[in-house]
């Protein structure tokens, strides 16, 4: 399972899951269990399948190696109450699973989770002259022009003069041929080239199955690209739309750990065990998560590109999405995200649990608050702590705003003004700057490449230890000798001889001296 790939489209957690519970069930292995004096065939404990999953998980590309154990536990519960697994007496419809040597089995046949035939947006919001040709692009006569959800927004008339002078010509009142250029057309223009540019980053040829055009709402991105600070943190006009200010209070604190805690603040232990508690109380209180019901199955999708060979694909095209959200959505991810990506970089930082780490924590704690669906899903967990924790390490460029979006804005609305587009519906689409990658290999390649890659760093590790000249010698010798039990493949190649290695410590062969013989005294004999 770990080399394959869901590809993108509708449903993409519950085609993941028919992949997992089918990898699960064809790879588990099955044995013979004694329990209670009596013996079961075909059978597994929960600690196996719990081993034996946690290791598949974290292989996947699609969850990677943040999966927990608890979470893999967490999934077999859902398996055991899905009728996935059965306890050896044929029970199941619980989640009463633990880590421990209960005895399990498949049933006859693993129900597999049905897909609808269509996206429940689209079969209810049917749009008009919506081309169904796969080949074809979104063209901007299909897309929506309804009154937008107003999602906290203010968007002033000061601000829409800004964007108009930002991206129209001041020459066009004189030129007799030149077209007008309305906020109407500005608006299609925004939500035309970033459907555009998604679908070309995400190699798709429709957007139909992962996003409806209806729900991009081109006075979000437009207020996103440029309400912002000089940190590029949106900022909001209305500020009954921010958090609180107590939040915001909080959660500085524990960004700036410890140069924030300064006299004026509370000093007791376990203080900033507190503080965080109060910020992951507001957040998972919040009514939605931080992306939106509605864009569940757009980020869903994405996740399918986080993989080593197509990060850069995942953060543009993260880049893009994150710029959909409602500005106060945007503004608490971005806040959030700041906050957690330096706490978890904080070695001053105070243990703010028992038994987990602080990055395992942020993710633990704010995943379904960032990412979830609106009917549980039972991936979901995983799915969003696989998403948040590639948001922390690049939390910088996935929430920065995209200066060639605006380019390409301004040159399509000159297109529209000098004529080459008649009106937004004509569908006559004017050219837009390339967005190429580097060529995608095959699974096989990159896990060569992997395999070839990942043994030139381990053999430069062990070039490092032997010449590092500040490491006493007793402590290299010690390295050296968990090295070659770790790797001993590479630590042979470098040292093929015993006299090689010799040679780094600059030791001679050391030959043992012949015993001394002496001889016995002889006695003489005290008589003559």
């Amino acid at each position: 399972m770990e080399n394959q790939g869901v590809p993108p489209g509708p449903y993409r957690a519950t085609r993941l899951w028919n992949e997992v519970t089918t990898s699960f069930r064809a790879g588990m292995p099955l044995r013979k269990h004694r329990q209670h004096f009596k013996k079961y065939g075909n059978c597994f404990t929960a600690g196996e399948a719990i081993d034996w999953l946690y290791d598949l998980l974290r292989n996947n590309s699609n969850f990677g190696p943040e999966v927990t154990r608890q979470q893999t536990i967490q999934l077999l519960r859902k398996f055991l109450k899905n009728h996935v697994i059965e306890d050896i007496k044929g029970k199941w419809g619980s989640e009463n699973l633990d880590d421990n040597s209960q005895l399990f089995r498949f049933p006859a046949n693993s129900p597999l989770k049905t897909l609808p035939r269509r996206h429940p947006e689209l079969r209810k919001n049917r749009i008009e002259n919506f081309s169904k040709d796969k080949d074809s692009i979104f063209k901007l006569r299909n897309l929506s022009r309804r009154t937008p959800k107003k999602h906290g927004l203010h968007f002033s008339q000061e601000n829409a003069e800004k964007i108009n002078c930002e991206i129209i010509n001041e020459d066009q009142e004189n030129s007799i041929d030149n077209r007008e250029i309305s906020q109407k057309d500005v608006e299609e223009a925004w939500r035309y080239v970033i459907l555009i540019y998604l679908q070309t980053i995400l190699g798709v040829s429709s957007l139909e199955e992962v996003i409806n055009p209806k729900q991009v709402i081109p006075q979000c991105i437009m207020y996103n690209m440029t309400n912002t600070s000089k940190h590029g943190v949106v900022i909001l006009q209305d500020k009954s739309d921010d958090l609180p200010h107590w939040v915001l209070s909080a959660m500085k604190c524990l960004a700036n750990w410890p140069r924030s805690n300064d006299m004026n603040n509370p000093t007791y232990v376990g203080f900033e065990r507190d503080v965080f508690r109060t910020i992951a109380d507001y957040f998972l209180d919040l009514p939605e998560p931080l992306l939106t019901f509605e864009y569940y199955e757009l980020f869903v999708n994405i996740l399918g590109l986080l993989q080593p060979h197509l990060e850069r694909v995942a953060i543009d095209a993260l880049q893009l999405c994150c710029l959909l959200l409602p500005p106060p959505n945007r503004r608490r991810l971005q806040l959030l995200m700041r906050m957690i990506s330096r706490m978890s970089q904080n070695v001053d930082m105070p243990q703010l649990h028992d038994a987990m780490g602080t990055r395992s924590l942020m993710i633990h704690t704010f995943s379904r608050c960032v990412l979830r669906c609106a009917e549980e899903v039972d991936l979901d967990e995983l799915l969003a702590a696989r998403l948040v924790s590639f948001l922390m390490d690049h939390q910088q460029e996935i929430l920065q705003v995209p200066s060639y979006l605006q380019t390409a804005v301004e040159k399509h609305l000159d297109y529209l003004r000098k004529g080459h587009i008649k009106n937004p519906g004509d569908g006559v689409i004017a050219p837009l700057p390339t967005y190429s990658y580097c060529k995608q290999i095959s699974a096989q390649e990159f896990d060569e490449q992997k395999v070839s890659t990942s043994q030139a760093a381990v053999a430069e590790l062990l070039e490092n230890i032997i010449k590092n000249k500040s490491l006493p010698i007793k402590e290299k010798r010690k390295k050296l000798k968990q090295f070659q039990k770790e790797y001993p493949l590479i630590y042979q190649k470098r040292f093929p001889t015993s006299e090689s290695e010799a040679a780094l410590f600059g030791d001679k062969p050391t030959i043992k001296q012949p015993m001394l013989i002496l001889r016995k005294p002889k006695f003489r004999s005290l008589r003559y």
